[in-house]
């Protein structure tokens, strides 16, 4: 008996997904557009374009990591759709969509503590790190709804060709 797969909630959060990623972009544009105006103001506009070549030098480095698990979060997503699966399957299935729950929050976090703890005595290089921890922030997330909606798509075009 072939496997059936119910794609209708996976649809959904693909496209909740997108609308988070347009989001995402407008709330980047607009910190961007702060950061800049602030050093700017302070004399050290420079310091904007460094953010943003040192942020994107990051993401180079993120990308892989991210995508590999917004690949795994995919996977799991869709295995969790396949009709018929035991009560020790979908316990599995839940815990490691868990460990996924948690390593975004962690993610979360570190950014929130990191923005927290930028010393405020030097007000141009606060806003630097500020600019590249709020850049960062955005980016990484933005990269992994992008790779998670690439990968399920791609896993459902998959199991939808398969006989």
């Amino acid at each position: 008996m072939p496997t059936v797969f119910d794609f209708k909630k996976l649809r959904r959060l693909i496209t909740i997904y997108g609308v988070v990623q347009v989001v995402l972009v407008g709330l980047l544009i607009y910190t961007a557009l702060i950061f800049q105006a602030g050093l700017t103001a302070d004399g050290k506009g420079f310091l904007f374009t460094k953010s943003i070549i040192a942020t994107l030098l990051m993401q180079l480095a993120f990308f892989y990591p991210i995508y590999k698990f917004g690949s795994r979060e995919a996977g799991l997503a869709v295995d969790s759709l396949q009709s018929g699966l035991t009560p020790a399957e979908l316990k599995s299935l839940r815990n490691k969509r868990l460990v996924g729950d948690v390593v975004k929050s962690a993610v979360f976090c570190f950014f929130v503590v990191f923005a927290w703890k930028v010393p405020s005595s030097n007000v141009s290089a606060a806003k630097f790190f500020l600019s590249m921890i709020f850049f960062n922030f955005i980016l990484t997330y933005l990269c992994y709804f992008q790779c998670f909606n690439f990968a399920a798509k791609k896993i459902m075009k998959e199991k939808n060709s398969s006989p």
